[in-house]
């Protein structure tokens, strides 16, 4: 569902696969061949909200007032609250990247980690717990990174192609 706010609709690329059970509302942008899963809500009441080119946001996750870049995987039931997620980035499931934090490019947030108000993970670094401590990433690492995203670009076609938008 997609619906306007504060004279801003949401504006999907027409490659985009957006679930008939998702939600954006406000100014929100999603990239080309990118994937929104059922339960997934968008919020841009408050700012944009953008999501760049082949990124994946799944299930009950919520972006509100963030910024995702290109080649991004957003795992289930993520938060990412007016912060920023650099492009070939995964955040894992149940984690949270809050107001004003930034994840830079090639970072992996591990499953329930939380990136806290104001703080960077810098390029190339794995983040883990609560508050998120960190480490430089494995060459393993980024490269399931990379299958992971391209894994979710291809269920977004199989979906778009039998109609469930």
């Amino acid at each position: 569902m997609q619906r306007q706010v504060m004279g801003a609709t949401p504006e999907v690329a027409s490659s985009a696969f957006v679930s008939e059970m998702a939600y954006l509302v406000g100014d929100v942008t999603v990239g080309e061949r990118s994937s929104l899963w059922p339960f997934v809500c968008l919020r841009g009441d408050g700012g944009p909200t953008v999501v760049g080119d082949e990124t994946n946001v799944q299930e009950f996750s919520m972006l509100h007032g963030a910024t995702v870049g290109d080649r991004v995987t957003i795992g289930h039931n993520v938060v990412v609250d007016y912060a920023t997620v650099e492009e070939d980035s995964l955040v894992g499931m149940s984690s949270t990247v809050q107001r004003d934090a930034v994840v830079e490019s090639n970072c992996l947030v591990a499953a329930g980690s939380l990136v806290t108000e104001g703080q960077t993970i810098p390029e190339g670094h794995l983040a883990y717990g609560a508050p998120a401590q960190t480490r430089p990433i494995e060459d393993a690492h980024l490269d399931e990174l990379a299958r992971v995203q391209e894994l979710y670009v291809e269920h977004a076609e199989t979906y778009r192609e039998a109609g469930l938008e």
